[in-house]
């Protein structure tokens, strides 16, 4: 939102000095529903903010998230089917557009929802004469009734940002308590249970403070929210970590691995993934991908981060996002606006258009209204074709062709002379190399993903390879 670094908050916090810790702040609506707006932001926006406020060497590292949404940052256009969905996937938008602009502070960097159409529109498109108009927010990802492609602009949907004082995911009622590690209760929970949930013995009452909270503040508390099991005391009492949290968040992840699925998603298609492991370290090199598996990955960047804790059963091993969501769960019936929004922000709808048919793990979309505005005293029907996709709805990159994915998800065309460079670089032997050929299910792409939000190493840290699998593969050819 326009003037966002002028927006600010005033806290009152509690604070341990002993242990310079923060055991608790108490913040209005307006607040929580900027911190729940956090579980509303695409995994590749969260991305893009951070770079954009901290700079390309300043933005912290978010798993192989990062590298994930650089390395198809700089991937020549011409493997995207259209230059527009390289685009879309950069700048993923999220379903919650219409919420952003009602908040006093909106971090997300949304641009107003821009229209497109075919340049045949007012001429000889057969949709004018079925009295249809063919329709997509998606500039040349999607196809006119007429074949030809959207890159009309038609018009911009306008809105004015919120001033606070508005509802938008909170009822305006009473203050809430928000813990360290971004636990949100109603001021109207009991007290003992909340001093319970929060862990405070009587020797534990600190000193109140009055903070305040501004957009760089907000920022720094997104990082924390990725990195650190306390946000709000690394964000308020300026406890710096020189070495980030992800150490304890890899212990966590082997701890808390994904439970067996009870019933395997109907959906679900098997990609093929050959992988190059050195068998020394039982460490995943590169894998060699079709474009299947690489357009599961560019599905990741538009995923929010409440549809990852759905999908992982809220345990992502992001500790206080964790904590949000759960919030979320069990603490806020009463308070939200409507009980349909807690469904949204549960289950985190992508937007309409960017998931296949055929998805590797059960993820929703939105539904779309059929009728848009042409002026405030007319309503005109439209298909909104961003359900057809130049080459059908989830499909980014071109094919058929190879492509490599490093450990940490960078995605590059794939190249033998590239790859016998990296290996001599590494001073890795050929005889240290095996190559296993991979099934990835459900399950595989949903440890995938939680391994790329704590690690730089996704593919190592999701597949697991072992010595048992490069015994079990044929032996290869010489």
């Amino acid at each position: 939102m326009s003037g966002a670094e002028e927006v600010k908050f005033s806290l009152k916090v509690v604070v341990n000095k002993q242990k310079n810790k923060v055991l608790f702040a108490e913040a209005n609506s307006d607040f929580v529903d900027v911190l729940i707006s956090f579980l509303t932001l695409p995994l590749g926006a969260v991305v893009r903010v951070l770079k954009k406020h901290y700079g390309d060497k300043e933005a912290p590292t978010f798993g192989s998230l990062t590298s994930l949404y650089n390395g198809l940052s700089n991937l020549d256009s011409r493997h995207f089917w259209t230059e527009g969905l390289k685009e879309i996937l950069l700048n993923p938008r999220s379903s919650f557009y219409a919420e952003f602009l009602k908040l006093k502070l909106d971090i997300s960097d949304t641009q107003p929802t821009e229209y497109f159409t075919c340049e045949n529109q007012y001429k000889y498109c057969p949709g004018k004469n079925l009295r249809l108009s063919c329709l997509s927010i998606y500039y040349d990802t999607a196809i006119c009734f007429c074949r030809h492609e959207m890159t009309r602009k038609l018009g911009t949907k306008m809105c004015r940002a919120g001033n606070g004082g508005c509802e938008v995911f909170t009822r305006n009622t009473a203050p809430f308590i928000i813990s360290d590690d971004l636990q949100i209760f109603p001021n109207s929970t009991n007290f003992i249970r909340i001093l319970g949930n929060l862990g405070i013995t009587d020797m534990d009452f600190g000193y109140p403070r009055i903070v305040t909270f501004g957009f760089s503040e907000m920022m720094d508390l997104l990082k924390g929210s990725l990195l650190s099991r306390t946000p709000l005391t690394d964000v308020l009492l300026n406890n710096r970590r020189e070495v980030d949290d992800f150490a304890g968040l890899k212990f966590e992840l082997e701890k808390l691995a994904p439970k067996k699925e009870e019933a395997t998603y109907s959906n679900s298609k098997k990609m093929i993934l050959k992988v190059m492991v050195q068998k020394s370290t039982n460490k995943i090199l590169f894998a060699r991908a079709e474009e299947d598996f690489v357009n599961f990955l560019c599905v990741l960047l538009a995923v929010p981060l409440g549809a990852v804790e759905c999908l992982l059963d809220n345990r992502t091993c992001l500790k206080a996002i964790d904590n949000l969501y759960g919030s979320i769960a069990d603490n806020m019936d009463k308070h939200l606006v409507t009980p349909e929004m807690k469904n949204r922000l549960m289950k985190g709808n992508l937007p309409h258009g960017y998931i296949s048919q055929n998805q590797t793990i059960s993820l929703s979309e939105e539904s779309f209204n059929h009728t848009y505005t042409i002026s405030s005293r007319r309503k005109k029907n439209v298909q909104f074709s961003s359900a057809t996709f130049v080459k059908g709805r989830g499909k980014y990159i071109r094919g058929p062709t190879m492509y490599k994915v490093t450990d940490d998800l960078t995605v590059t065309p794939s190249s033998m002379a590239s790859i016998v460079s990296d290996l001599k670089e590494q001073n890795i032997r050929l005889s240290d190399i095996q190559e296993l050929e991979l099934e990835i299910g459900s399950e595989e792409a949903l440890s995938i993903l939680r391994a790329s939000l704590t690690s730089t190493s996704a593919l190592s840290g999701g597949l697991k390879i072992n010595t048992t699998m490069l015994m079990k593969q044929p032996k290869q050819e010489q």
